[in-house]
C-alpha cells in the first residue's frame, strides 16, 4: 500500500500558484498530477486552518480561531487516528504543529529534532522561526526543509508524512501578495519540490500540494477575499477523484488521507473523501 505525504505551503493563493510554480503547474500538464481550486476555511489564519486540514472541522467547530489561541488538538485528527491505528506519522514542520499534535508546548531546545516511535508524532523536524521580522525573516531554506522531509522518509518511512512551509506567508506579510518577492518565492518553493516529489514518489508516497490559506495586497491574511480563501490542491496520486472543475471543500483533506491510508476515519469528519 502507498504512502501519503502532505505539502502545506504556508500563505499560497491558487493563482500565484498557477502563475509562478513551473514545476506543479508542468506536471499537471503532463498529467502526472491534478489541480483543483479549493475553498479554505474562515478565519483564514494559519493555526486554526492547520487543525483543520487535519482534523476535517471548521474551526468554529475545533474551537482553535487564531495563533493566539493555539493549544492541543482535542479532535479526532490525522496523527492521532493514525497512532491509534498503529501507523507512523512524521513532520517537517513548523513548531505550531507540535504544539497540535505533539503533545505539549513547543520547547526548542526538547522538540527541535524527535526519533521516538512512543511519541506523538514519533518522527518529526520542527523550526520555530523565533524573532522573525522583515529584517531577519528566520526562515529555512526550502531545499533543507525538503531535504530533512526526504531524511524521513527515506530512512524512517512513515505512512503519513506532513511536510510544512512557511516561506511564502512570511515574506507575503513583508512585501504582500502582489510583490516580486512573495511571487519569486513561490517559485523558489516549487522549484525544491521539483527535487523532492520525484524521490518521494519513487519510493512509494502518493503526494498531496495544498496551502492553508491565501494571502492579500495588504500583506494580510485572516478575512473572506477570494485571494485569502482560494487556494491551490494538487494530487500526485491517480486514486484522488473529484470533476477536474469541482471547486473542494478544504475540510474533505483529513478524511482523504485516512482513506487513502485505509485507515478508519471518524464520525466528526463529515466531509466526503475525494475517493
Amino acid at each position: 500500500m502507498r504512502k501519503i505525504c502532505l505539502i502545506i505551503i504556508d500563505g499560497l493563493r491558487n493563482d500565484t500558484a498557477l502563475a509562478e510554480c513551473g514545476f506543479l503547474t508542468a506536471s499537471t500538464e503532463a498529467k502526472t498530477a491534478r489541480h483543483w481550486k479549493m475553498i479554505s476555511c474562515l478565519p483564514t489564519i494559519s493555526a486554526p486552518l492547520y487543525e483543520t486540514l487535519h482534523t476535517g472541522l471548521a474551526p468554529s467547530d475545533h474551537g482553535i480561531t487564531s495563533n493566539e489561541a493555539l493549544r492541543p488538538s482535542n479532535r479526532p485528527n490525522v496523527f492521532s487516528e493514525l497512532k491509534q491505528a498503529g501507523r507512523a506519522t512524521g513532520a517537517v514542520a513548523h513548531s505550531y504543529f507540535h504544539t497540535l499534535y505533539g503533545g505539549s508546548a513547543f520547547d526548542p531546545f526538547d522538540h527541535n529534532e524527535i526519533d521516538d516511535p512512543s511519541a506523538s508524532v514519533p518522527h518529526a523536524r520542527y523550526y520555530s522561526l523565533e524573532g522573525y521580522g522583515r529584517a531577519n525573516p528566520a526562515l529555512p531554506s526550502e531545499v533543507d526543509l525538503c531535504a530533512q522531509a526526504w531524511a524521513i522518509a527515506h530512512r524512517k518511512a512513515p505512512d503519513y508524512l506532513l511536510l510544512h512551509s512557511s516561506s511564502c506567508d512570511t515574506l507575503g506579510h513583508f512585501y504582500t501578495s502582489d510583490s516580486a518577492e512573495y511571487r519569486t518565492q513561490a517559485w523558489r518553493v516549487d522549484n525544491a519540490l521539483s527535487r523532492l516529489v520525484p524521490r518521494l514518489v519513487g519510493a512509494g508516497y502518493d503526494v498531496l500540494v495544498t496551502a492553508d490559506h491565501g494571502m492579500n495586497a495588504d500583506g494580510h491574511h485572516g478575512g473572506d477575499q477570494p485571494g485569502l480563501r482560494e487556494v491551490p490542491f494538487f494530487a500526485f496520486c491517480d486514486r484522488v477523484k473529484a470533476p477536474i472543475d469541482a471547486v473542494l471543500d478544504q475540510r474533505a483533506i483529513a478524511p482523504t488521507v485516512l482513506a487513502l491510508l485505509r485507515a478508519d476515519v471518524p464520525d466528526t469528519m463529515t466531509a466526503k473523501p475525494l475517493l
